[in-house]
């Protein structure tokens, strides 16, 4: 059943989200959209900006059983967001189990827009069926897990595809739901491509720590971190650091940093226009023909190519 804009409380109410009393109280939502299918799935569409800073404890809907949480994160825009002095996130897949309850944290000022998927186990492995072996970290040891994934083209234009066209009137909810499968299928195939790894159970404090590691690689695309320094970070040996890492972000710290280096040359090249050249040397390449080689096997294409697109 679609949600009305006015009756967002009864909506997570009805599939027993908690969002808390501050959530309401200090954010404001632009725009919002819900859907239930219970009790196998939900979905909620939510931009908002947060009017002062608070945390709150984040979890699983209650009435879905044995739930996993989708959060499609600053994917799609909002005109709301292009307003002077309001900061946007930058853009995230993150999935959790229903045993998984961390703080989250909701700095004044930030401009957030979401996508919530909400889907129960049981009905998850009805589709993935003979696939499922791929996929055993979502539901082995399922209590408490925490994995973020990158952000793929065909999720979102997905996203985008729910948020920006009109309702289509006729069999809505069949469309929605439909839509809701057809972003999972698009993840599902990025999360096919996770490196193997054990999964281990994980600490709020493991997780702050490889989030603190996260940043600090994004924070200096031109020049890596020593492992040393990013060991001093984590608060935690090496061995430890990088598999805490692949486990939470799919790749090894070093394939990360050269992902997110890629895909900052690609918006350099597409939303600043600056030539191959001045994109290479501005995230510390000095050799050109590694750049683009480099830049290849991430993006699927040359750069002189991808910049002329």
């Amino acid at each position: 059943m679609e949600m009305e804009k006015d009756t967002f409380l009864q909506f997570v109410n009805r599939i027993g989200y908690d969002i808390g009393n501050k959530t309401a109280q200090n954010m404001e939502v632009q725009y919002q959209k819900g859907f239930d299918f219970m009790p196998e799935l939900a979905m909620f569409i939510a931009s908002y900006t947060v009017k002062k800073t608070f945390s709150r404890q984040t979890q699983a809907p209650k009435f879905i059983k044995d739930s996993i949480c989708f959060y499609f994160k600053n994917i799609f825009e909002y005109t709301k967001q292009q307003e002077s002095g309001i900061q946007t996130v930058p853009p995230c897949v993150h999935v959790f189990s229903a045993g998984h309850s961390f703080i989250s944290q909701f700095k004044k000022g930030n401009h957030v827009n979401i996508v919530a998927i909400f889907i129960s186990a049981a009905y998850l492995k009805s589709f993935l069926k003979q696939d499922i072996e791929q996929f055993q970290f979502l539901f082995n040891d399922r209590n408490d897990f925490l994995i973020e994934e990158i952000m793929t083209d065909d999720i979102v234009l997905t996203v985008n595809d729910i948020v920006k066209k009109e309702n289509p009137g006729m069999l809505a909810e069949y469309h929605y739901k439909l839509k809701a499968m057809e972003l999972l299928f698009h993840l599902f195939i990025s999360l096919s491509k996770r490196e193997k790894t054990v999964h281990q159970k994980l600490s709020e404090s493991d997780i702050k720590s490889i989030y603190k590691v996260r940043n600090k690689l994004i924070a200096s695309l031109h020049q890596p971190g020593s492992i040393a320094e990013l060991k001093k970070i984590a608060g935690m040996n090496e061995l430890k650091m990088r598999n805490i890492f692949t486990q939470v972000f799919g790749m090894g710290i070093y394939d990360y940093y050269q992902y997110m280096r890629m895909k900052e040359a690609a918006r350099l090249l597409k939303e600043e226009r600056l030539s191959v050249s001045e994109a290479g040397y501005q995230l510390g390449f000095e050799n050109l023909s590694h750049f683009s080689r480099v830049f290849e096997r991430h993006i699927g294409m040359k750069p002189k190519k991808y910049s002329m697109q």
